[in-house]
């Protein structure tokens, strides 16, 4: 899947030049141009690596209200391919490594058949038109 360059651009925006501008602008307000020249004095190997992790708090709180503003604004949603799998390209993991299905655990009994499945399903769906009945 090729990458749309607008998302890459913010994506490099956000993750990269927001906290090294918001590191120079704190010390700038700090100190004034001399505090944020003090990053180049040639003490640190990686000087915008240092101003990128002084900014990241802030900048991670930037992106955090950008998202409530409008989620994905602030922290780029990641997109993802959706495929379907033949049943024939499914490999079943077992063993030590593989999790235990979620019917296994001993909360959540098998379904012994399609009928028992569709009753819970209509046992829920008459409790959601309940409660959304009261909610109302």
């Amino acid at each position: 899947m090729a990458a749309d360059p607008l998302d890459s651009l913010r994506l490099a925006l956000m993750q990269d030049v927001l906290p090294l501008g918001l590191a120079v602008v704190e010390r700038a307000r700090r100190g004034g141009p001399a505090e944020v020249l003090a990053a180049f004095d040639g003490s640190s190997a990686d000087p915008l690596g240092q101003l990128r992790q002084e900014g990241e708090p802030a900048a991670s709180q930037v992106r955090e209200n950008l998202d409530r503003f409008q989620p994905g604004l602030g922290n780029p949603v990641m997109k993802v391919e959706v495929r379907d799998v033949d049943a024939e390209d499914v490999q079943v993991v077992s063993g030590p490594e593989a999790p235990p299905p979620v019917w296994d655990t001993p909360a959540t009994p098998t379904p012994a058949d399609p009928a028992e499945l569709l009753a819970a399903l209509a046992r829920i769906e008459e409790r959601l038109a309940l409660l959304q009945s009261r909610i109302a």
